[in-house]
């Protein structure tokens, strides 16, 4: 019967899982495939029970060649990383390059970088192809792609959503924000990549689902003490203020049901 192992990449903490027929100790060195050809990565965790269905299996565990490589690759990569910022300028790219990653037999060697447009990185591409002779890849990566990459710590004081557990990171708008009544103030609701914060995803159904039993702000209600407009709402609470008597007022709205 094939275990679930978590494994992580490269010191980053974010864990993928893969399975195995083998048993592997933690902090075993192993190799995997990824898009991007093998990968040595260190397993964190073992699952006997992982409920979801899992494809990718590690292929066997890492030799001190393997590691010697590994390690080989970090260094070059950071060298590589280097070149390609001082091309970049060379040429006028408007691009950030973020970081360099040679796979485990250096068939491919990627950069991230960041940019507001689309780069034409071709002349780019050949000035470093030249060098390494192996594949090229330049892959465009948004502001929550960096934090994903790079990690950290949020607003909440925890890890980073995106690095801990988020494998898809879904659209996030303003009006999450708004369904929540939340100060529309960026230093508020954008998170560590300057974009708005990705768990106000999290609760926007029920904060939309409780809003329906409240009056909006604006509102006119009959209250006990006669008809009062409503100033402001808690929607979780179910409470808020009310202006009645041209004085204002706490109120429970759940006392109208």
């Amino acid at each position: 019967m094939n275990k679930v192992f978590g494994v992580i990449f490269n010191g980053n903490d974010k864990k993928f899982y893969y399975k195995s027929e083998n048993d592997y100790e933690i902090d075993s060195l192993v190799i995997v495939e990824t898009e991007r050809g093998q990968q040595l990565v260190k397993v964190v965790q073992v699952l006997d029970d992982y409920k979801d269905e899992i494809t990718d299996e590690i292929i066997r565990l890492a030799t001190t060649e393997d590691y010697e490589k590994y390690l080989e690759n970090l260094k070059d990569a950071d060298k590589a990383l280097k070149k390609c910022i001082t091309f970049a300028k060379e040429l006028e790219l408007d691009m950030n390059i973020v970081n360099a990653q040679f796979n485990l037999d250096r068939s491919q060697l990627l950069f991230n970088f960041i940019a507001d447009g689309r780069i034409d990185f071709r002349e780019l591409a050949k000035k470093l192809a030249s060098i390494y002779h192996t594949r090229i890849e330049l892959r465009q990566i948004g502001a929550r792609d960096k934090a994903k990459e790079v990690g950290g710590i949020g607003v909440c004081g925890g890890e980073l959503c995106c690095l801990r557990f988020l494998k898809k990171i879904d659209a996030i708008s303003m009006n999450m924000a708004k369904n929540q009544n939340l100060a529309l103030n960026p230093s508020k609701i954008n998170g560590a990549c300057g974009r708005l914060l990705c768990c106000l995803a999290y609760e926007d159904e029920a904060y939309i689902e409780a809003a329906k039993k409240m009056p909006k702000i604006g509102d006119k209600i009959d209250t006990p003490a006669g008809e009062a407009q409503v100033v402001s709402v808690d929607i979780i609470n179910q409470r808020g203020k009310i202006m009645i008597n041209g004085e204002k007022a706490d109120y429970d709205f759940k006392s109208e049901e």
